[in-house]
């Protein structure tokens, strides 16, 4: 294929292709992250009902959402090898398979572990196609329109969560329209009412299988990216070998130990033994998840074809990355995701209104939950488009640095600024969208600037992807954290940003990318 540039019509075609293959992927991605907080209890009380396990719905809905991250953090890595062995076209197609497939299947689940199970597999594609999907864009668009695109990459994925919490605030409407539909078309009522019970969390997991679809679109019009066939032809590709993945198998399994360790089932564990199998599955998944790209470069360096130098370059780079990404994962899942639970806590100061039909609306706080995810999701969609453009107008470095010090400012006014919920509260959530997600635009311009193309999809998988396993492992502390704060979750969600801290001083141990061109 020949190499892309603006004055061919056809690469013109393949890089918009390519866009908005990407932009989609990212965005189901997102809605199927968003939609298992929104139908995920009543799935699992339904499936828990009349077990032994009945009442634990919590419980199974806390380590479904770290058994996610740990799968997210795992494909990142497995698919980011597929991308850099096979090509980043087929590559995203099976990540994309992966996780519309196995989302779809989850509707089908009659035991709660079924969920657990299909969810760890649908995750895995969801770190991939990130990871891919970034290396590809970056890859057919160069130059300067970088930093625009990769803003519209962070808020692709939460235009995904804005359609969730829009779902969610008309799902009895949607149940009710889709029922007739289905009755209209010949589908039994036994079944349509089996399929729409509980919030018809069966129909939408199925539902969740439509992406597999971009499939077809993918396969038909997005080429491949020609840096990497660049590569394929010069034989680097062929260092990649297929025993290695035995690496992200073992550091998949040792965040799996750590998730254990910390789950209601271990409760029996003393503290000290959690601790410490922590900080040694934490080490073995850090050397598991390295090690493709460590056998890699050294085949490489053995051949001849990479300096001894990169090697180290590389790696060093894959734990930076890692380190700052790990820093917003931790923020974002540890306290702002918990804003929508806690604003259905709060009491609104506006009266009562009585609608037409006779339904009692409580005040501004009707759709409480809904409503706050959505001032996040418009917060962070504003903010990952605004974080890409400083990135590239002031450097990468002092953008971050920013960013982190931002984010510590508007998670600290939400929660520490706000008793009720009202307008305000509403403001306060957009701006803290806003600035704390605001990272996930800024990590598709840098990341790929970190890495050369040989190893770009895995070491910026690895980057990115690593930081879940960091937020997993916090998120699960999420719960003993409020319990010192006496159960109080803005104590202890404004305790939990002071993490941005860190990243204030790390971005500055990385280099400066502005104005330079993608490493070959």
């Amino acid at each position: 294929m020949a190499k892309e540039n603006k004055s061919n019509p056809l690469s013109s075609r393949g890089r918009n292709a390519t866009l908005i293959a990407a932009l989609l992927g990212w965005m189901f991605d997102g809605f199927e992250m968003g939609l298992f907080p929104l139908i995920g209890r009543p799935a699992l009380t339904d499936l828990l009902k009349g077990t032994d396990q009945a009442g634990l719905e919590a419980d199974w809905f806390g380590v479904i959402i770290a058994v996610f991250l740990v799968g997210a953090a795992s494909g990142g890595v497995l698919f980011g090898w597929l991308g850099d062995k096979m090509g980043r076209v087929r590559a995203m197609s099976l990540s994309i398979f992966t996780y519309a497939v196995f989302t779809g299947l989850c509707g089908f689940a009659t035991e709660a572990w079924h969920i657990a199970l299909l969810r760890f597999i649908a995750s895995l594609g969801m770190g991939g196609e990130w990871s891919l999907g970034v290396a590809l864009v970056n890859e057919i668009w160069p130059g300067k329109s970088r930093a625009f695109i990769a803003g519209l990459i962070g808020a692709a994925s939460n235009v995904g969560f804005l359609l969730v919490a829009l779902l969610s605030m008309g799902l009895t409407g949607f149940i009710g329209g889709t029922q007739s539909v289905m009755l209209s078309v010949g589908i039994s009522e036994a079944t349509s009412q089996h399929l729409l019970s509980n919030s018809a969390w069966r129909f939408l997991m199925i539902s969740g299988a439509v992406p597999a679809l971009l499939i077809f679109f993918i396969r038909l019009f997005v080429p491949e990216s020609s840096k990497w066939e660049e590569e394929r032809d010069s034989g680097k590709t062929s260092h990649w070998n297929n025993i290695d993945l035995l690496g992200v198998l073992t550091g998949c399994l040792a965040a799996i130990g750590i998730i254990y360790v910390w789950s209601p089932v271990a409760k029996h564990l003393p503290s000290w033994f959690s601790i410490l199998a922590t900080v040694v599955g934490l080490l073995v998944c850090l050397l598991g998840f390295l090690y493709p790209v460590r056998q890699f470069l050294t085949r490489a360096v053995a051949s001849g074809k990479v300096a001894a130098a990169q090697k180290t370059r590389v790696i060093g780079r894959m734990l930076f990355g890692a380190s700052l990404a790990g820093v917003a994962l931790l923020g974002t899942w540890g306290s702002i995701q918990w804003a929508p639970s806690w604003a259905d806590t709060l009491q609104p100061n506006e009266a009562n209104v009585t609608l037409a039909d006779g339904t009692l609306v409580e005040g501004i706080k009707y759709y409480a939950k809904e409503k706050t995810q959505a001032a996040l999701a418009i917060g962070a969609i504003v903010g990952t488009i605004l974080a890409a453009l400083a990135a590239g107008k002031f450097g990468r470095r002092i953008t971050y640095a920013f960013l982190s010090l931002g984010s510590i400012a508007a998670a600290v006014y939400f929660y520490q600024g706000h008793t009720t919920f009202n307008g305000s509260f509403l403001v306060a959530a957009v701006l803290a969208g806003g600035v704390t997600a605001s990272f996930y635009g800024f990590f598709p311009l840098y990341f790929p600037e970190l890495f050369p193309t040989a190893v770009r999809a895995t070491g910026q998988g690895f980057a990115f992807n690593f930081g879940r396993v960091i937020a997993a492992i916090g998120g699960l502390q999420t719960a003993n954290l409020k319990a010192y704060f006496g159960g109080d979750l803005p104590k202890a969600g404004s305790a939990l940003a002071a993490i941005y801290l860190v990243g204030v001083f790390i971005i500055w141990l990385g280099p400066e990318t502005k104005g330079e061109d993608l490493p070959d």
